[in-house]
């Protein structure tokens, strides 16, 4: 219980490092979303210093972070300058798409490299690895950017999947089963660009995990008195890979998240990507602090779920320390 109240003191520790830092660094950039109103002459001065005023942006830094971080506690994230609505409102209505689009991904890809490292593993140096690595040496060349837009303009060109966005025009004049195959339609290319983004990460780390397994003497010995090759495999070997592979699982939230805020703003996927992206260029702090907080949060709880996994499958960890 002690390592997972570490790693919990640890993940909020991390919360309140990032919160301290984007505040800080969005804060202390130049400009801010008032700025271009000076330029208006039909925007007084006085209406300029109490906007500032209303939104808190007229005290001195600490004291913004200080209030901020108060009114977070309570749930308030505060308000849009754009928009003139509360933050949290505005993250949680995109945070649900990029975790659908997240979640799933990390699932799919899951599903696909575990069977394919098992079967690289166990043949390895044969043909049938040898394939498997090259194909996923070439994918993790690609950039997560070029494979967005090079799957886009493939979907443009040949009409085989629905373009951008996350519904279609006449969405709402759909009936129930429509619209599913319409949300359905264009999911797929955002989901096949991260899948295939991350797919060769996994796989290759299913494969390095599984061939260190099937070296263990253990796994020899089990061999050489003729368990049959599936009970080993799956018996034996993947068990004693699998502290590796959750550990893993923590890492692949963080890379699965990064890169699907790219893929949104790539393929219009109304998620955080695209919002933090404008918030950014409106200067609308709150907003992209807010964006920025909750993308850690996801990564800190994907590590927590991650250390209670290897909590419960480990027990070297459970009893400590000798």
């Amino acid at each position: 219980m002690a390592y997972l109240l570490r790693r919990l003191l640890h993940g909020a520790l991390v919360l309140v490092g990032v919160s301290v830092l984007s505040f800080l660094f969005v804060q202390l950039a130049p400009g801010e979303f008032f700025s271009d109103m000076r330029l208006n002459p039909q925007v007084s001065p006085e209406t300029i210093r109490h906007l500032r005023a209303q939104y808190g942006l007229d005290r001195a830094l600490p004291i913004r972070y200080v209030r901020w971080a108060r009114s977070v506690a309570k749930g308030d994230w505060g308000y849009s300058f754009a928009y003139g609505l509360p933050v949290s409102k505005l993250i949680w209505s995109r945070a649900r798409n990029t975790l659908l689009l997240t979640i799933t991904s990390a699932l799919l890809a899951w599903l696909i490299s575990i069977p394919l490292g098992i079967y690289a593993a166990e043949r390895r140096d044969r043909w049938g690895d040898r394939v498997t690595v090259a194909g996923s040496s070439a994918l993790l060349t690609v950039p997560d950017l070029l494979l967005a837009l090079a799957l886009l303009i493939l979907a443009i060109r040949t009409n085989a999947f629905a373009a951008g966005g996350m519904t279609s025009p006449d969405f709402a004049e759909l009936g129930t089963v429509a619209k599913i195959k319409d949300v359905a339609a264009h999911f797929t290319l955002p989901l096949a660009a991260l899948v295939l983004g991350t797919l060769p990460i996994f796989f290759r780390h299913v494969r390095a995990g599984m061939i260190e397994a099937l070296a263990l003497p253990s796994i020899q010995s089990a061999r050489a008195h003729g368990i049959p090759r599936s009970r080993i495999l799956f018996r034996y070997a993947l068990p004693a890979a699998a502290n590796s592979l959750i550990s893993l699982f923590g890492f692949s939230i963080a890379t699965l998240l990064s890169a699907s805020l790219l893929v949104e703003v790539v393929m219009s996927w109304p998620g955080l990507g695209p919002m933090l992206l404008e918030a950014i260029l409106a200067r609308d702090l709150y907003v992209v602090i807010g964006a920025v907080m909750l993308s850690t949060f996801f990564l800190v709880a994907g590590n927590l779920v991650a250390d209670v996994l290897l909590y419960l499958s480990d027990p070297r960890i459970r009893r400590g320390p000798a």
